[in-house]
Formats: structure tokens, C-alpha cells, sequence
């Protein structure tokens, strides 16, 4: 937060529900109330599990919880929406197509559409689903990786082009050392890039 970041993402989902709420906690704590923090299962709880561990975990008002069953449960998901509500729920970075996407979007099953570029097939199906997305009203927050690269490009086309809410961008720096132009972050923001391209050529051995 010395850095500039307002927002930050735990992991959930251990095997002990009570780890994740003390942990969750500790960071509420640390953070404040002014912290935007998310929680992010990563699939690991059944839709039962899911209902009853959020609810615990609803005290520390999380912005929302991440992929909290298995990525292609569309019902499971829109359960979880409905009975955690205002609670919501973000999910996508494992979705494959737009198709898959458009059923999670009509049905309500996600109030935060995570699409990931690089694993729907690239641009054009990524800029497919936002569009969706935004038919439906549900604000694209990309799933990052390792490529916000790419994806700081496409969130300001998204902005820009689409209209889309301007909310996040992950920030996962652990690859930028192979990138002849890395993201920027200065004071907790990515800069826009000046140089042309996609920001993804790497560095040559």
C-alpha cells in the first residue's frame, strides 16, 4: 500500500475455512476499511462448501470471491450469485470460449467477467466476449497471468471503445524482465504505453 496499490487479492479456499477467515481478517485489519480486497478460491470448494464458507467470509466485505467452484458450473455459480447477493462473485480466467461466456452472462452467474486473451485464443474472441459483456452490463476485469502485456492495451480499448467501467488490472510482475517494453506501474497504476505494438515482444537470447 506504501507503493501506491488500493487493492489487493487473497487466495482462499485451504483446507481449514477457519485459516482463510483468520487470514482474510488480519488483512482487513492491516489494510482498512478503505482497502478494496478480493478473494479468490481458485475452484477448490464445492457449490455447498461455497455457500457456507462466503458467508463467514462476507464479514470482511470482500469486493468479491473469485472462481468459487469449478469454472464450467454454470448453475453452481449462479447459485452461489444468488444466495450470497449483495456478495458477488467474479469468474472467467478458465472460461474457453464466448460461447460458455454468453451462457454465464445470461443466466446472472457472474457479476464480474474475467476473460483472459491468451486463453480464449487471442483478440478477437477476448474483444467477442467483452462485447457480450457489455450487453449484458457486467464490467470486464481481465484475468491477467502473465500477460499484462497485452491486456493493459485491451483494457483501454475496452474503456475507450466500448465504454466499459474502468475498475482493475492485475499486476503480476514476475516475468517482466523477458519483455523489451514491461508494464509500467507508477503509484499503484499502469502508465499507457507510448510504443507501438502490443507490448509483448520478448527479449532475444
Amino acid at each position: 500500500m506504501a507503493r501506491g496499490f488500493t487493492a489487493m487479492k487473497l487466495k482462499v479456499g485451504s483446507d481449514d475455512p477457519q485459516r482463510d477467515l483468520r487470514r482474510a481478517s488480519l488483512i482487513r485489519e492491516t489494510a482498512g476499511e478503505s482497502a478494496t480486497i478480493m478473494l479468490d478460491a481458485n475452484q477448490r470448494w464445492n457449490v455447498p462448501q461455497a455457500l457456507a464458507i462466503c458467508q463467514q467470509l462476507s464479514s470482511i466485505n470482500p469486493f468479491w470471491i473469485e472462481e468459487p467452484t469449478h469454472p464450467d458450473d454454470v448453475q453452481g455459480h449462479k447459485a452461489i450469485a444468488d444466495a450470497l447477493a449483495p456478495f458477488k462473485v467474479a469468474t472467467g480466467e478458465h472460461i474457453p470460449n464466448k460461447v460458455i461466456f454468453k451462457n454465464f452472462l445470461q443466466t446472472g452467474a457472474m457479476a464480474f467477467c474475467q476473460v483472459d486473451a491468451v486463453r480464449v485464443g487471442g483478440i478477437s474472441e477476448f474483444l467477442t466476449i467483452s462485447l457480450l459483456a457489455r450487453h449484458f452490463g457486467i464490467p470486464v476485469v481481465p484475468h491477467v497471468g502473465d500477460m499484462g502485456q497485452i491486456h493493459q492495451h485491451l483494457v483501454l480499448f475496452n474503456h475507450i471503445a466500448m465504454d466499459h467501467e474502468n475498475l482493475f488490472l492485475e499486476h503480476i510482475p514476475h516475468l517482466r524482465q523477458y519483455f523489451t517494453q514491461p508494464a509500467r506501474i507508477v503509484d499503484g497504476y499502469y502508465r499507457v504505453p507510448q510504443e507501438p505494438g502490443s507490448s509483448s515482444d520478448l527479449i532475444a537470447n
